[in-house]
């Protein structure tokens, strides 16, 4: 009798596919998504099929954990609501292609306009390859390049925790501290100290990202749960 162990899917990885990403768009460009949404920036992702929308919407949403997308997320956009992309504020759609010329003739503010069909960005702001520090993205490119060189030896399970590993790290990295400024009151209130916060990260251009992503809507609902709790949130950090 063949009894076979498998190791549970962590939670935030349930029903997310990095591979249809990977597959689509190299790692320099899904690090240009990512800066993009870190900074809650408006992306657009255009496709033909649902399912790459679908897919591929949920897969970037997967790249923020532990921090969580806050703002309006259409992984498809019906035709009637076309003009969400007007939207002054942040924003994750997807677009079917057909709609592409209804979509560019659109008013709309700085957004970066993904083509999930030909693998490349249509629109940026121009500034997606300084928002990173550089030494980090390094990092995390080396390790999607490492993926995508043994692409036929990893499972859909372990390729979600390779290409999550890499980005997870890069937040441990960069405010794995935050835990050690909030300040605790004899009631058992948190309250975050974000000035000393920032002054703790040695690094100059690790701090110059870091106090743009603390000014996130993604990073005070982390913290704002954070400060309820001297328990760690369960698997972050």
């Amino acid at each position: 009798q063949l009894i076979e162990l498998t190791r549970p899917v962590d939670a935030h990885l349930e029903h997310v596919e990095f591979q249809a990403l990977l597959q689509r768009l190299s790692p320099h460009l899904i690090l240009h998504i990512f800066a993009s949404a870190v900074l809650e920036r408006r992306l657009i992702f255009l496709a033909e099929e649902l399912s790459v929308l679908s897919q591929c919407i949920h897969a970037v949403a997967a790249l923020l954990y532990p921090f969580t997308w806050a703002h309006t997320y259409i992984p498809v956009v019906p035709e009637c609501l076309l003009d969400t992309v007007c939207c002054p504020t942040p924003f994750m759609v997807g677009i079917q292609m057909r709609h592409l010329e209804r979509v560019l003739d659109q008013p709309m503010e700085e957004a970066l306009i993904v083509d999930l069909c030909e693998g490349r960005i249509l629109r940026a702001v121009g500034d997606e390859e300084e928002i990173l520090p550089t030494k980090l993205q390094n990092e995390m490119l080396t390790s999607l390049n490492r993926h995508n060189n043994n692409n036929n030896v990893h499972t859909s399970e372990q390729v979600n925790a390779l290409v999550s590993e890499a980005f997870v790290q890069f937040f441990v990295r960069i405010v794995g501290h935050y835990s050690s400024h909030i300040k605790w009151s004899k009631n058992g209130s948190g309250t975050f100290q974000e000035r000393a916060f920032c002054k703790a990260i040695a690094s100059k251009t690790n701090r110059k990202f870091v106090k743009k992503f603390v000014k996130t809507n993604m990073f005070s609902l982390f913290i704002e749960e954070a400060e309820k709790s001297r328990i760690p949130q369960e698997g972050k950090w």
